[in-house]
């Protein structure tokens, strides 16, 4: 029985380990910490692995614990070490797990420095929105939430993007009609 649930988690783990970390990745923005909340995640689901298997979604079960595991992250802050920010030292963007670069192969900075600004409940939201595609009624049961405050989330969030993201020189309600 134990040799059955183990390669049953390590498939599901082979198989969407990637996906988890570009989630856990565009939820906390930092590559370092995003395998933590991943690997923490995983840790996790391996023990309720019985459960989740029942749960009838294990991707939506799976998600749930790194949405959980990165609010865990996120509200202890004496748990991690941070780095002090060194303007000299020249970084490379951090590649996704297949590769890509950035956080889902998106070559603009613009777009992820955009991303970095919005409200954590924000991201969260556009993240499972948005990158997952999942509804709203989804997004809310997944992160605890009601259905409005995903749509006011997202609201606010889309429109902080788009105006971060808005050319130079194209104020809204300006140009041709």
């Amino acid at each position: 029985m134990r040799t059955s649930r183990d390669e049953a988690f390590t498939a599901y783990v082979v198989a969407r380990r990637a996906q988890l970390y570009r989630t856990a990745y565009l939820l906390c923005g930092d590559p370092h910490r995003a395998e933590d909340v991943v690997q923490t995640a995983l840790a996790k689901l391996y023990v309720a692995w019985p459960r989740a298997a029942r749960s009838g979604s294990l991707d939506a079960y799976a998600r749930r614990v790194v949405v959980n595991s990165h609010l865990d992250d996120v509200r202890r802050p004496w748990h991690r070490e941070r780095p002090t920010e060194d303007g000299l030292l020249d970084r490379p963007e951090p590649a996704g797990q297949d590769g890509q670069d950035g956080p889902v192969g998106a070559d603009s900075d613009e777009l992820w420095a955009a991303l970095r600004r919005l409200a954590p409940g924000q991201r969260r939201v556009v993240v499972l929105r948005h990158y997952w595609g999942l509804s709203v009624e989804e997004t809310a049961a997944d992160l605890g939430i009601s259905p409005g405050t995903v749509k006011s989330q997202t609201s606010d969030a889309l429109a902080r993007l788009r105006a971060a993201l808005r050319p130079s020189g194209h104020e809204s309600g300006s140009g041709c009609r």
